[in-house]
């Protein structure tokens, strides 16, 4: 009996030591304890590997997009509202047409500062507010701050240290604009893909920042470039919507006039959807002055 419970000590001395003669687990730089500008170094370093991986040259030459696939909305409890089918095409960095539903009836155009919308009453032009929003978001877009946004002058960047996200080893980088936008990307430390991206925003009207974080995941090559197919959206802390892509084609080469009131009439057309009573009455008066 004595020899077996020796035997069993021994057994976990043996186990015990073992254990401690493992190597420490790497630990990344401590962001506190670098200087300005080995910070900065350390943040283009991880952004450059992150923009390698996603194809490099290809992905920085990408100039429009195609993508189309299905967007689940969630409602305040988080609950899920819903799937809506989608195409969304993008010509960098401000023209914008999102087609939803399969027959495309309904349509989103933004060029820039103008925007339009189609509907069954027909075509009609965006709120200020709207076009607004769109501005922003595309200020915030992932893409446009990789490909043009960080060649933008005041552009602050830095290292933010190693962290584990989602089960990964990341390091973060933060990017401060000059209208106080803070991006924060934290870049897999293996793959050097995006895990995640977190834009905290301030409000002059308030003392609270809202804090809008994407995270994305199934990663697939699409045409030289590695795609996200799952991006996740959460607004202080509660999640908005998920987008699931189907396919994405990069650069297809849009025709001039895509992305302008004149594509949605003759979308509005092609539908048969019914010119609004404003849009009538437009005609009648243009009648009458001939």
């Amino acid at each position: 009996m004595r020899l077996r419970f020796a035997n069993s000590v021994c057994g976990i001395l043996a186990l015990a030591a073992l254990l401690t003669a493992q190597p420490a687990p790497i630990r990344g730089q401590n962001p506190d304890n670098m200087m300005p500008e080995e910070r900065t170094a350390k943040g283009k370093e991880v952004l450059n590997q992150l923009i390698t991986a996603l194809g490099g040259p290809t992905y920085l030459d990408i100039r429009e997009s195609n993508c189309e696939g299905r967007l689940a909305q969630f409602g305040h409890g988080g609950e899920l509202a819903g799937y809506t089918n989608f195409k969304v095409y993008w010509r960098y960095p401000d023209k914008n047409r999102t087609d939803f539903s399969k027959k495309g009836v309904i349509v989103n155009v933004y060029n820039g500062d103008r925007g339009w919308t189609l509907d069954r009453g027909g075509v009609s032009e965006l709120s200020n507010a709207a076009v607004a929003d769109f501005q922003e978001q595309a200020k915030r877009d992932i893409n446009n701050l990789l490909r043009l946004r960080l060649k933008e002058p005041g552009m602050t960047i830095r290292f933010g240290g190693t962290d584990v996200v989602d089960l990964r080893t990341v390091d973060w980088v933060e990017i401060t604009d000059t209208e106080q936008r803070d991006f924060r990307l934290a870049v897999d430390r293996s793959s050097h893909f995006l895990v995640r991206s977190v834009v905290t925003l301030t409000d002059d009207t308030s003392p609270d920042r809202s804090v809008e974080t994407h995270i994305y995941t199934n990663y697939q090559l699409m045409d030289g470039v590695w795609t996200p197919l799952q991006i996740t959206l959460d607004r202080n802390g509660r999640r908005v919507n998920q987008v699931f892509f189907q396919s994405c084609k990069y650069n297809p080469g849009f025709a001039e006039d895509f992305f302008t009131k004149a594509a949605l009439d003759k979308r509005s057309s092609e539908v048969g959807v019914k010119k609004s009573k404003a849009e009538k009455k437009k005609e009648k008066e243009a009648e009458k002055d001939n």
